[in-house]
């Protein structure tokens, strides 16, 4: 995230990086074997960095944020994405073809960063949106040909673009604010 609000990018930073660990473990739902192991690490890592600067967070709660005043905005935008996310499971159980969630709510997931931009007048986040979909897109044609969990590809890529994301945004933030206890 690029922001002027400190606690605004510490908050993308610590949320993106713990989402990457919750999609790393997802990945491990039907991986090929060989790519346990990194897909636990990417866990770690974006576990340790979501601890880390959700201390930076706390520390600095009382700080201004985009969403002062607009706190509901946020949350329509997050219950938009839930009943989209929650439709297209809907259809996708009913037509015998569970495994595709992972690759839809990875879309779901990607397209709600399109609002949040203007939420946080935020132009990376467009930038993160447009990469996980040309990723996503671009499995597409194997994951129609595959019979194995969508999650096996999409997971994992959507892990990653966050995690880079965060350790960039992070990087960023450090260079700018320090450590700020």
């Amino acid at each position: 995230m690029i922001t002027d609000f400190l606690r605004d990018q510490a908050v993308a930073i610590a949320w993106l990086a713990l989402m990457a660990a919750g999609w790393f473990g997802w990945s491990q739902e039907d991986p090929k074997p060989q790519l346990r192991g990194y897909l636990g690490a990417g866990s770690v890592v974006g576990f340790l960095v979501s601890v880390a600067f959700g201390i930076v967070v706390w520390r600095n709660w009382a700080t201004p944020t985009a969403l002062e005043g607009r706190y509901w905005v946020f949350g329509v935008v997050v219950l938009a994405e839930t009943l989209l996310i929650g439709i297209g499971c809907i259809v996708f159980a009913r037509r015998k073809q569970k495994r595709w969630y992972g690759w839809w709510i990875a879309l779901c997931v990607s397209l709600h960063f399109l609002p949040l931009a203007w939420v946080f007048s935020d132009w990376s986040y467009p930038v993160l949106t447009a990469v996980q979909l040309i990723g996503l897109f671009a499995m597409l044609p194997a994951l129609r040909r595959g019979t194995y969990e969508t999650s096996r590809w999409a997971c994992p890529w959507i892990a990653v673009t966050f995690l880079v994301y965060a350790l960039l945004s992070g990087a960023l933030f450090l260079g700018r604010y320090g450590y700020p206890f």
